[in-house]
């Protein structure tokens, strides 16, 4: 039996809606309970972000105690964030200071983009800097994406790892730790 072009065009209609609709309720429900924090003896006390290797470092002094691939802002590559909406991950020291357990992504730790001289200079040229740079997991209920995701940069400037990976970096990561990023 042959489907005809309007059947096909009504199927992905309804198939991108329950996508939508799917997504929409999994982010309300949000990512399950956090993780216990690690022994300290397994907390970074920083992490280092190589944009250009897509490749995150949690350090415990100078040793790397765990290392990440991950995906980036979809204009990464462009330089550092310089307002918001310009698909750029941030670039200098910055620290983690707050975590969201029920963000719209699996857990999520805020990166303290903008300091007060990027503020400036996105205000000074009539632009918001942004906000809201976090390193976080896949978006609720598409984590079979798993390892997938880092095939393109998709974030509008946050940091990605699979949702095993940020159960691991959300115990071992306190808040106040400093984070490095480097192009």
């Amino acid at each position: 039996m042959r489907i005809g072009l309007r059947n096909k065009i009504i199927i992905l209609a309804i198939a991108a809606a329950g996508l939508f609709v799917y997504t929409k309720v999994m982010a309300r429900i949000g990512s399950g309970s956090p993780p216990p924090a690690a022994p300290m003896e397994q907390r970074a006390d920083l992490i280092r972000v190589y944009k250009s290797e897509r490749r995150m470092v949690l350090l415990k002094g100078d040793a790397p105690i765990a290392t990440y691939r991950i995906s980036l802002g979809s204009a990464a590559d462009a330089g550092p964030k310089q307002r918001e909406g310009d698909e750029k991950t941030p670039e200098g020291r910055y620290e983690i200071d707050w975590r969201n357990p029920k963000s719209m992504a699996h857990l999520s730790l805020h990166i303290s983009y903008p300091n007060p001289k990027e503020q400036r200079e996105a205000e000074a040229n009539g632009f918001p800097p942004g906000g809201s740079i976090m390193i976080h997991g896949l978006p609720n209920g598409l984590g079979l994406l798993g390892q997938a995701h880092r095939l393109w940069d998709w974030t509008d400037g946050c940091i990605a790892v699979t949702n095993t990976e940020m159960r691991e970096i959300w115990a071992r990561v306190p808040d106040h730790t400093p984070i490095d990023i480097m192009s």
